[in-house]
């Protein structure tokens, strides 16, 4: 499922085509997706015109200048692509996926300037929620989040205190997007890697120089991350269909039985499962 950074790439990729620019027509080719699309969700967005698009955690949002905002959650397999002037756009030097099946493009969304940008999802586990900007601090997937990691209020003492008293894995805390946005599976590997940090470690026994290298490293993994356009795992491409680079940079995701990377250390990466989701570390400098 796209994490952060990939949903980030995918901001960054539709909004030069969208941003500014008026919505002509929005087709819907089913009623629902993991959810039935918002009532009259596409004559409350024809004729809107999209100010900017936004990101929170996991989630894209789109600005509209009729006061709504467009969540939208890519759930496993959804991605956009752009059309313009019959031309489809991939811009950057990245190794482009295979086209999407038009079968599956559930939504879209006709904009001025020859603009066709399409939803396609082929599991359906995305969704679209619409709802008035105003009012979004009581959307439900929106307003118990944490901080972003690379906000100004993400940092080692509130790390400290948001983890106080868990007697949970930390790999397990820092998935709770309560504490922190955005981090999925793979990122939490990362930067527990590069911490040099347990993911066994109880949440509460993070204080003092651990917190201040986790967080450090929290944040650039997912710089790291979006510089790379991104990881790509099984079906996701950004907006201009192109696949990130960030899988080539793992130190420790999905690299089992490989010499850890750390300087200096003669470990293994292995993996163990916590909470159903596999977990990959280096026994030997992760403590």
């Amino acid at each position: 499922m796209p994490e952060l950074p990939e949903v980030e790439t995918v901001r960054r990729g539709l909004e030069p085509a969208m941003s500014g620019r008026r919505v002509q027509q929005v087709t819907l080719n089913r009623a629902d997706l993991r959810f039935p699309f918002p009532e009259n969700m596409a004559e409350a967005l024809s004729d809107a015109r999209i100010e900017r698009l936004d990101r929170r955690a996991k989630y894209l949002l789109v600005r509209f200048d009729n006061a709504q905002t467009l969540l939208v959650h890519l759930g496993m397999t959804g991605r956009f692509s752009i059309e313009a002037d019959e031309v489809h756009e991939q811009p950057g030097d990245f190794v482009h996926a295979a086209p999407a099946n038009p079968a599956h493009d559930h939504c879209v969304f006709q904009i001025e300037g020859g603009v066709t940008v399409r939803y396609n999802d082929p599991r359906r586990f995305g969704f679209m929620v619409l709802f008035e900007t105003a009012r979004e601090n009581e959307v439900s997937f929106l307003k118990d989040l944490g901080p972003e990691p690379n906000a100004n209020d993400f940092s080692a003492p509130y790390l400290m205190s948001a983890l106080e008293g868990r007697r949970t894995p930390i790999k397990a805390a820092l998935l709770d997007q309560a504490i922190i946005a955005g981090l999925g599976n793979i990122y939490v590997c990362e930067a527990l890697h590069r911490s040099r940090i347990s993911p066994r470690r109880e949440a509460r026994t993070i204080r003092g120089e651990r917190a201040e290298r986790l967080t450090a490293a929290i944040r650039q993994v997912i710089i790291d991350a979006i510089n790379a356009g991104g990881s790509t795992l099984r079906d996701f491409a950004s907006a201009d269909g192109a696949l990130g680079y960030f899988q080539h940079s793992f130190r420790a995701y999905g690299r089992e039985g490989e010499a850890c990377v750390t300087e200096g250390c003669e470990g293994e990466i292995r993996r163990i499962v916590q909470s159903g989701r596999s977990t990959f570390y280096c026994g030997r400098c992760q403590r």
